[in-house]
C-alpha cells in the first residue's frame, strides 16, 4: 500500500501538552491538581479511543524533562482519533481540571499543545514532541503539527522547509 493510499486506521493521533508550573509540584497550591492525576490517568486509560500515554516509574509524567525547563511538566499520549481525544479532554474530572488550569499553570503565550499523526504503535519521544511544538509555534498548524481546531487528515507529513 502506499503511503497516500494509507487508511486512517494505520496511524494515530499523537498529542502534546506542556504546561509552566506557577508553583512546586509538592506545594500547597497544586495540591487539588497533584491529587487528581492518577484519577484522570486511570480515566484516559479506559477511554474509548486511548493507545498510550507517556509515564515515568511515578505512572505519570511530571518528573519527564522537556525543553531543559524544570518548571515546565509534560503530558504525551496516543489515541485512535481527534474525536477520542476530545471526548476524553471534556468530558468528567479532565473536564474540571482544564476549567482550574489557571491556578495551576502560567498562562503561556506559545503554543503549548500540538497534535500529528505517528503510525500505528510508534510511541512518540519527547524529542519528538518538542520538535512538533517548535514547528508548530514558527510555522502555525501544518500536516506536522496541528491543533484540535486546524487539523489534517492522518498520513505521512514532512516539517515545512525554511
Amino acid at each position: 500500500m502506499t503511503e497516500s493510499a494509507a487508511s486512517p486506521a494505520a496511524y494515530e493521533l499523537a498529542q502534546v501538552n506542556i504546561a509552566r508550573l506557577k508553583a512546586p509540584l509538592d506545594s500547597p497550591q497544586l495540591k487539588d491538581f497533584v491529587t487528581a492525576l492518577d484519577p484522570v490517568n486511570e480515566a484516559a486509560d479506559l477511554s474509548d479511543g486511548f493507545v498510550w500515554r507517556l509515564q515515568s516509574d511515578s505512572g505519570n509524567a511530571t518528573d519527564v524533562p522537556v525543553f531543559g525547563d524544570d518548571w515546565l511538566i509534560i503530558n504525551m499520549s496516543t489515541w485512535r482519533d481527534p474525536e477520542a481525544l476530545t471526548a476524553f479532554m471534556y468530558e468528567g474530572q479532565h473536564r474540571e481540571l482544564l476549567a482550574r488550569r489557571r491556578e495551576w499553570f502560567e498562562r503561556l503565550r506559545e503554543a503549548v499543545t500540538a497534535l500529528w499523526w505517528v503510525p500505528a504503535g510508534h510511541r512518540p519521544t519527547v524529542a519528538e514532541a518538542e520538535q512538533r511544538l517548535v514547528h508548530l509555534r514558527a510555522h502555525g498548524p501544518t500536516e506536522y503539527a496541528f491543533t484540535l481546531r486546524t487539523s489534517f487528515p492522518a498520513g505521512v507529513a514532512e516539517p515545512v522547509a525554511v
